[in-house]
Parts: C-alpha cells; structure tokens; sequence
C-alpha cells in the first residue's frame, strides 16, 4: 500500500476517516467595515478590531493558510451586506492564488446565496434560512454543487441554538447534521457556542458525537486555544476547524500550527 492510499485509510478508532490535510481556517469577522472578534457572538463585544479586513485576510494567506472563512456580521445582525465591497476585494485577489473562500453571514435567500458564489465564494454557510427553509439547502446544491453548502450548525449542550443563539431548540445537533447530509449539504460547520470565544480550550465531545453521525466533511468552531486543540478535533475526525480570536490574540502562530499539524500525520 502506497503512503497515500495509507494515509487516506488512518481512522480514529470510531470508524470516522481521519483528514491527514486537516485545514485551519482564520476567520475574518466583519463588522463596520473592520475585522473584528466577539466574546460569545455578542454585539459590542469587540476583543480585536482591525482596519482593513482584505488585508488581514490575505495576510493569513501569506502565512499560509488555504481556506479563508468570512463572515459579514452586519449582513447577520441587520441584513445590510454593507461590507460587499471588502468581501468581492477578498475574493478578486484571493482566487488567483487558488485559495478556498467560504462565507456566512446574513444569507436570507437562495439569490443572496447565489449572488456571492457568482462572485467567486466556493462555499456558502446557510445557518438561520436552513432552518427556516431546508429546501434551500436541496436548490443550492442542486444548482452550484454539493461543495458549494455548508450548513451552519450552532449547537449549546447539543442542541441546535436559533435567533443569534437567543433560543435553544428542541432538536438535536445530531439529528438535524443528518437531515442536512441527505438535502444534499457538503459541509457542516459546527459551533459549539458552550466555548465559543472564551479562549478557554475545546469540549470536543459534540463535535465528535457529530463526525460520527455524518459522512460529509465536519469543520468544527469554538474554542481553540493551543495547537493542541487542534490534534484533539483533528483525532475525532473533523475535516478542519475555524480559529479566530486564538490566532489574533497570539495564544499560537499559524505558520506553527501548519507545521506542527503536518508533523503529526
């Protein structure tokens, strides 16, 4: 057996199919024009507020990230996409240098979804309007392809949170994963909001509990303080994971976390 097809075969001992790629995607929050990061997603709640997010963004790129992760806080908070113009400058100079775009953030309707993968996005995180409307997980699939739809789970003590994760529902992180896997999503984002931007280190049991129910790739968020957070998710089987506030705060470099991820294949 040859070191790829090798590599390809590592499971984590659940049966879930380890990612020996595991991607680390910098997050790029933006809000007023300015790149940003949230204590708990709560407006106001500023930790980091950078000029110029285009710039940060490709500034993570440099340091060698792969996939960029945007997310336009105010099309999320007020439906305004007042940073479209920040986003397609993202987009015209990331694209050249073959690097993955995914974006959320106030995405009410498959045109709105539509109008930034014509723009060059890769993948469309659909939080609140899958819920809402599960069908238009079905039509973006069907029209842009599955990798085109990630489906944005947020979840406190597993359970799907709604409204700004306001409300807790009923249903099941789980559950509701599964019903999007056969709607045709090719991701799930899943946020455990428990430690979202807490810096306080990861609970990889939902996350887990999630990438053994699912199929399709499982990017995790919430929590990742040290590289170590990373072998953890990576070992329970997500594809990659969404790291803000640790990378802008210094808690770790990504240059290091690359390098030492790679290291442990």
């Amino acid at each position: 057996m040859d070191s790829k097809n090798k590599k390809n075969k590592i499971e984590n001992g659940h049966g879930k199919r380890i990612n020996p790629d595991f991607e680390i995607l910098p997050a790029v929050d933006m809000k007023n024009g300015k790149c940003v990061q949230l204590v708990q997603g709560i407006p106001g709640s500023e930790m980091v507020s950078l000029d110029n997010p285009a710039e940060v963004a490709l500034s993570w790129v440099a340091r060698g990230a792969k996939t960029l992760h945007l997310v336009d806080l105010d099309g999320a908070f007020e439906g305004k996409r007042k940073n479209a113009s920040i986003i397609e400058e993202i987009i015209s100079r990331a694209k050249p240098l073959d690097i993955q775009i995914q974006i959320g953030g106030g995405i009410r309707s498959f045109e709105d979804a539509a109008k930034l993968l014509n723009w060059g996005a890769d993948r469309v995180i659909l939080s609140t309007i899958a819920l809402k409307n599960p069908k238009i997980v079905r039509d973006v699939s069907e029209s842009f392809g599955k990798k085109s739809v990630v489906v944005g789970l947020d979840s406190k003590n597993g359970y799907v949170a709604v409204e700004g994760w306001t409300e807790i529902s009923t249903k099941k992180a789980v559950d509701v994963g599964k019903s999007f896997e056969e709607l045709g999503a090719g991701y799930i984002l899943f946020t455990n909001i428990d430690t979202e931007g807490l810096l306080k280190g990861v609970d990889v049991r939902p996350t887990q509990e999630l990438t053994e129910s699912v199929q399709i790739p499982v990017i995790a968020s919430g929590g990742v303080t040290t590289i170590d957070d990373l072998f953890e998710l990576k070992k329970i089987g997500a594809w990659g994971a969404v790291v803000g506030s640790a990378l802008y705060t210094h808690k770790f470099t990504l240059e290091d976390a690359i390098a030492a991820l790679k290291s442990n294949v």
